[in-house]
């Protein structure tokens, strides 16, 4: 079990990409370089975004929230990326419907019970759409870094447990 760490450098702000099969190449490739997950994530957050989709269309900004086993991963985080142009990700739930997605949190965390605590606090926060298009609107890592920890309470989030 690690620490929860959330960083500059795991912001991807106006990330272009043809498909979410590129997206998650391109996020998965940054968390590798930082040693955040292993090179095994990759292709096991692409297998699993094909068989259990992660799209979901909320109120005026789709967001797809893609993770995989814990496994994969050597440090808990979050990676957040904005896309510079939407990118169709297959809706939750669904067979071949698809939701232009421009916000994607992925999700590396190394234990299940964790990885159940933020997606329930990421679904709360999608509720809120104006949250949402204010990250969109964000031009700085660092303040984009600040909104979601802010309000995701990732100060109190250690070791997958809230304080």
């Amino acid at each position: 079990m690690s620490e929860f760490r959330f960083n500059e450098e795991v912001i991807l702000m106006n990330l272009e990409a043809a498909d979410y099969t590129e997206v998650l190449q391109q996020m998965g490739e940054n968390l590798v370089k930082h040693h955040y997950v292993k090179d095994s994530f990759i292709p096991a957050i692409i297998e699993r975004e094909q068989e259990f989709a992660t799209g979901l269309p909320t109120a005026g900004v789709s967001v797809a929230i893609p993770h995989t086993d814990a496994v994969h991963v050597n440090q808990k985080t979050i990676s957040i990326a904005t896309l510079k142009n939407p990118v169709d990700f297959v809706i939750m739930g669904e067979v071949c419907e698809t939701t232009p997605v421009q916000i994607v949190f992925m999700l590396a965390m190394d234990e299940p019970h964790s990885q159940l605590e933020l997606l329930q606090d990421l679904m709360k926060i999608f509720q809120e759409g104006t949250f949402l298009d204010q990250l969109l609107q964000t031009d700085s890592v660092l303040e984009m870094k600040e909104q979601v920890t802010e309000k995701l309470n990732l100060s109190e989030f250690k070791g997958g447990e809230r304080l």
